[in-house]
């Protein structure tokens, strides 16, 4: 309808006066509408609002009263409508005849609402004149005052609002495609998980995930700010302190099973072999050796939920703030060390009360059979 009315010299926006109410409902019908009140009860003899075909019906209505009009030079939407013409003359001509049918079915208009004769309008948000189809400022202003979205709801409220417009923003659906992650879901342990990482200069970012048919589904996200001195690591040093961190945080979940690892920086793929890397790499490398991981080149604009993790600068915040872990919690398990066992006992927190451990040494030598009484 936007397209149709685009482009035309001269417009008459008429508006319809309490146009539900002008449609009689049959008499069989009317005890559909009844509702109860303390005085009793009451029916409609005038189509109201609320009913759940009130729109339709009324819609139905209008395109039946100018069937012959519509798409040569009326246009109807509910109670609006909306006359063109090429230029001053036909428009006017075309007004007459709408006009004449408003007065044959008995149709009244809101005067107060109508605009007769005008190179521009406002028709369903849009601005429409000679110009074509433009966007309305007012609208404009409005979605720029809005607060960032701090939930899901809000998020889902702010694309209605930007998806407005989205035919005058190019590549809308791209941009957007970040705010549209899956809806997380529980883990399949049947099938291999897969991990995908992406490091920024302040921050890290990682999303473990599932592919349930041809879509990947979240399971979990995480992100986590640089300390100064990480802050100072080198590219390739930063993706895979992301990687080292991603399965540390994700450890119940990868040990054991396979995983597959998704990063935008291919060296990361030829880090497992070379063997003059520096001591810091090949101490994580042997980190991740516990773990049956493959690990696949991934573009950048395809790591886009991640990337915008990774680039979260949240430095003040002190929650973001925790040191990310280089080593695992069990790297030291095969650690030898000098320490007497006797300490090692006495140490563990099972230990062994002493007086109850000799009592039952001597009970148990009383009870020992003297077969050489001779001997000492």
């Amino acid at each position: 309808m936007l397209d149709r009315l685009a482009g035309k010299a001269y417009y008459c926006f008429l508006d319809g006066y309490s146009g539900y109410n002008q449609i009689a409902i049959a008499p069989e019908d009317q005890e559909k509408t009844t509702f109860t009140c303390p005085c009793g009860t009451y029916a409609f003899r005038r189509m109201p609002f609320e009913l759940c075909n009130a729109p339709t019906t009324f819609q139905r209505c209008m395109l039946a009263i100018f069937s012959d009009m519509v798409e040569d030079y009326l246009e109807v939407f509910m109670d609006d409508f909306s006359v063109f013409g090429e230029n001053f003359d036909s428009c006017l001509g075309n007004l007459a005849k709408v006009l004449k049918r408003c007065e044959e079915s008995d149709l009244v208009l809101n005067w107060e609402k109508c605009h007769f004769m005008v190179t521009e309008g406002t028709v369903l948000g849009h601005k429409i004149s000679s110009k074509g189809i433009e966007v309305d400022k007012a609208k404009v202003e409005v979605m720029e005052k809005l607060p960032p979205p701090a939930t899901v709801k809000g998020i889902r409220s702010f694309l209605g609002h930007a998806s407005f417009y989205r035919r005058f923003i190019k590549d809308f659906s791209r941009i957007s495609k970040p705010l549209c992650t899956p809806i997380v879901i529980p883990p399949d342990w049947t099938s291999p998980f897969e991990l995908m990482c992406d490091a920024g200069d302040y921050a890290v970012g990682a999303a473990l995930g599932q592919q349930r048919g041809k879509l990947f589904h979240v399971i979990y996200y995480a992100s986590r700010t640089l300390n100064d001195a990480q802050i100072n690591y080198t590219t390739t040093e930063k993706e895979l302190l992301v990687v080292v961190f991603a399965f540390d945080k994700f450890r119940s979940y990868l040990i054991g099973t396979k995983v597959i690892v998704h990063t935008d920086h291919s060296a990361i793929k030829y880090l497992v072999t070379k063997k003059d890397a520096k001591p810091r790499l090949i101490r994580w490398i042997l980190l991740l050796q516990e773990f049956d991981l493959e690990i696949r080149d991934r573009k950048g604009t395809e790591n886009q939920i991640v990337d915008h993790l990774s680039r979260l600068d949240n430095r003040q915040d002190c929650e973001s703030n925790i040191e990310i872990k280089e080593n695992f919690p069990d790297e030291k398990i095969l650690y030898a060390t000098s320490m007497p066992w006797i300490s090692a006992r006495n140490d563990h927190p099972r230990q062994i009360d002493e007086t109850a451990d000799r009592s039952c040494t001597e009970a148990t030598l009383k009870k020992r059979p003297r077969t050489h009484p001779g001997r000492k």
